[in-house]
């Protein structure tokens, strides 16, 4: 099956590529999603800017659920107060304004979930029908929210509830929204700030960084195939980071009896430690070194000198009562472990 731009963005959306199209090289795909997405606002420049905007509200109550899928545009959800999910959108084309009517809005609602849609005539976003649809919505800052596009940037404010953002072309960004529970995309940066989730917290971008600041998790699942991955201010239990092409800095605390899974390809993978009571560190890079700012016990005798030589790439060692798990690879990188 040939793979038109269509077919993979379609695909993508749905999370499912056709068969034998899995393995086609993460650059080809976004490589095809900006081609896309270019091709498709071509038309945008010419003439000036049509418009028709949409608003709606619905009554969900404080603990209901929100879904919001889009095709083409940004979308942007805040938590408020009250039991109602406002809606505001705005349909957006240049030249032929007769295309906005065939873009629907489309808002379905029973007792405790609200479901947010964009619908096209034509079943798909086409070069011919190029209207993009950017949200704002408030829910109460109880609901939990679900978001999804294909290309635009997904952002969520002050949403108390559990949120899942997901997009393709676009960046993710959350920001006091403490009970995240996935943030993906496939071309753009995945940013997050004040989660404190008893449970875990899925993050990922194809082609972009994830940073996450102010994080207490239960697990922490983290990967990039392109882009750095970095962590500041954060406590968890468990931890699994990967990146082809890509560092990785995790700067906070580790848990006593906690198990940190570190694998990059290319790239220095760097811990800033805040008073760790101890931990076992088993560590190995091909083309770099590995240093630590603590005193390690290695080969039952104090490494404080040891670690620093140019040609220590492989390690096994343990720090305190060696309670936490570090377990770090890097194929082209150095291996850092720092106190804060």
């Amino acid at each position: 099956m040939r793979l038109t731009p269509v077919v993979v963005l379609a695909a993508l959306a749905a999370g499912t590529l056709p068969a034998g199209a899995q393995d086609v090289p993460h650059r080809h795909v976004v490589r095809v999603l900006r081609a896309e997405r270019m091709g498709a606002y071509q038309g945008r420049d010419r003439g000036p800017e049509q418009t028709d905007r949409f608003s709606r509200k619905v009554k969900l109550g404080r603990d209901g659920r929100v879904s919001i899928g889009n095709v083409s545009g940004d979308i942007t959800v805040t938590g408020g107060s009250g039991d109602e999910v406002s809606i505001e959108a705005v349909k957006r084309t240049r030249g032929d304004q007769s295309q906005l009517a065939n873009v629907r809005i489309v808002v379905d609602d029973r007792p405790g979930r609200v479901d947010v849609r964009t619908e096209y005539d034509s079943g798909r976003f086409t070069r011919n029908n190029n209207v993009s649809v950017d949200f704002t919505v408030t829910v109460p800052n109880g609901a939990s929210v679900e978001v999804k596009s294909v290309s635009g940037s997904v952002k969520v404010t002050g949403v108390r509830g559990a949120v899942r953002g997901e997009t393709v072309s676009g960046d993710v960004t959350t920001s006091d929204t403490p009970r995240v529970e996935a943030a993906k995309s496939v071309s753009g940066d995945v940013t997050l700030s004040g989660i404190q989730n008893d449970g875990d917290l899925s993050a990922s971008s194809v082609s972009g960084n994830v940073r996450a600041r102010g994080v207490k998790a239960h697990a922490l699942d983290l990967g990039s195939v392109s882009g750095d991955l970095a962590v500041s201010d954060v406590t968890c239990d468990r931890l699994n980071a990967k990146s082809v092409s890509g560092g990785f800095e995790y700067s906070g605390s580790i848990a006593r009896g906690g198990v940190y899974d570190v694998n990059l390809h290319s790239g220095t993978v760097r811990f800033v430690l805040a008073n760790p009571t101890g931990f076992e560190l088993t560590a190995n890079t091909f083309s770099g070194s590995i240093r630590s700012d603590l005193p390690l016990t290695i080969g039952g005798t104090s490494g404080a000198g040891r670690q620093r030589g140019a040609n220590n790439r492989s390690m096994r060692a343990t720090f305190g009562d060696g309670s936490a798990t570090l377990t770090v690879r890097t194929f082209s990188g150095d291996i850092v472990i720092a106190k804060r």
